[in-house]
């Protein structure tokens, strides 16, 4: 693999999931400081990252965040992390945090919940050095 992953803040996604490829794609275009790598949560890769942490490898509607030997995040801190990350405008989201994480990850299971009937299944095809930042789909 030609990126080292253990370097790079990696998102777990579904890969079934318009919605998440939505965002996949979202991230990927604001990466300019190439900081994340991806890997959907049905691989072998994104089950054995549940499997170590004793989260559930059948049920794919959470999206975390993984910095190696640092932290996970999951749901709501996950996706204000990944906006902070990007930086610029997207720091914004900070004010995110004036809400309790509670009431945060009410609205994201309610946006998971529905999420099949609100993006259509359309297949995602990065560009080659975008394809090049996943680690597994």
């Amino acid at each position: 693999m030609e990126e080292n992953w253990q370097n790079k803040h990696i998102v777990f996604f579904d890969g079934d999931c318009g919605v998440c490829n939505f965002w996949v794609q979202w991230i990927l275009e604001r990466d300019k400081k190439d900081r994340f790598m991806f890997a959907s949560l049905q691989s072998e890769f994104g089950q054995k990252f549940l499997s170590d942490r004793g989260l559930n490898t059948k049920i794919f509607n959470t999206i975390y965040l993984w910095s190696p030997d640092r932290y996970y995040l999951e749901k709501s801190k996950a996706i204000l992390k990944i906006t902070n990350l990007l930086g610029g405008i997207y720091k914004l989201s900070a004010l995110g945090k004036i809400i309790p994480p509670f009431l945060n990850d009410k609205i994201y299971d309610i946006v998971s919940k529905n999420r099949m009937k609100l993006a259509n299944q359309k297949c995602y095809l990065p560009t080659p050095h975008q394809r090049a930042k996943f680690i597994q789909v």
